[in-house]
């Protein structure tokens, strides 16, 4: 395989937001040390959701790093200004994707950054405090965990696969029915956390069913498809970014040759909702 050669402008477009992602994740690690897991006051938001001061502290500061003339800025602790909307370069972030995890002391949370390029996220970080992993990418450079080259699972059957699920999608009872299904399922909080673990090989595949917010996942879909997984809505369908509004209907993402499987499989486990007389 001949390998083109790569100019300056190519390795400025891909590492320049690189850096600019690891320059904020690596500042927020100072703001996670301020606070202790698990000893940290929570208030409600909008629909019963949890936010913490780290939360605001941290979307302060990735602001901050990130943001440039001429770019969009669409984050879970920010008003949405739909600006974002006609700007080709949008930064899509969720400071602490996992907050009820963080407030119980769960070492399953992270903070969540992507770039999003004319409606598709190009590169991603996510970064969690607690188990101290790295996770950078981008569809350039591939993907890093610590620094060390990783990617995505190269399983090719369900049979004993290892897959990631929601901690409360289980508890609501959501994962019953795959409970005879051929793989092993494992709870675990932050979806933009199971993402990158997806992305890393070091599950072979995660799904939700459960409707997204863009900050939820755009830094993980950058990281898998960068990792030379799948990723997809759950029919298989491309995902779009900086959307009017930014929610998706669930998604999955896997290595790609589990992607066959797992969607006829999600896709013929589905209720059947009854016709209206």
């Amino acid at each position: 395989m001949i390998v083109p050669e790569r100019n300056s402008a190519q390795d400025f477009e891909h590492n320049e937001p690189l850096r600019r992602i690891q320059s904020a994740l690596d500042a927020s690690r100072e703001v996670f040390v301020r606070f202790s897991p698990g000893k940290i006051e929570a208030e409600y938001k909008a629909r019963r959701n949890l936010v913490t001061e780290a939360d605001r502290a941290i979307d302060a500061l990735l602001r901050q790093h990130l943001l440039r003339e001429g770019e969009g800025w669409l984050s879970e602790e920010s008003a949405d200004d739909r600006s974002r909307l006609g700007k080709a370069r949008v930064w899509v972030v969720d400071p602490l994707d996992g907050t009820l995890e963080f407030v119980a002391g769960i070492p399953e949370f992270c903070t969540s950054v992507a770039l999003v390029d004319n409606g598709y996220p190009v590169a991603g970080g996510i970064y969690n405090p607690a188990t101290n992993q790295f996770f950078l990418g981008s569809l350039g450079t591939g993907v890093t965990l610590n620094g060390a080259p990783v990617a995505a699972s190269r399983k090719d059957h369900l049979q004993g696969a290892l897959i990631l699920g929601s901690r409360s999608e289980t508890k609501r009872g959501e994962w019953k029915r795959f409970e005879h299904a051929p793989f092993r399922m494992q709870p675990t909080g932050s979806v933009a956390y199971k993402l990158a673990l997806v992305a890393a090989g070091m599950a072979d595949a995660m799904f939700t069913l459960r409707p997204k917010h863009e900050w939820d996942i755009a830094a993980g879909v950058a990281l898998v498809e960068a990792a030379a997984g799948f990723v997809g809505a759950p029919d298989g369908a491309p995902l779009s970014f900086n959307r009017p509004l930014p929610r998706l209907p669930g998604l999955l993402a896997c290595g790609m040759s589990l992607r066959d499987e797992l969607l006829s499989l999600i896709n013929t486990s589905r209720p059947v909702r009854a016709r209206r007389p």
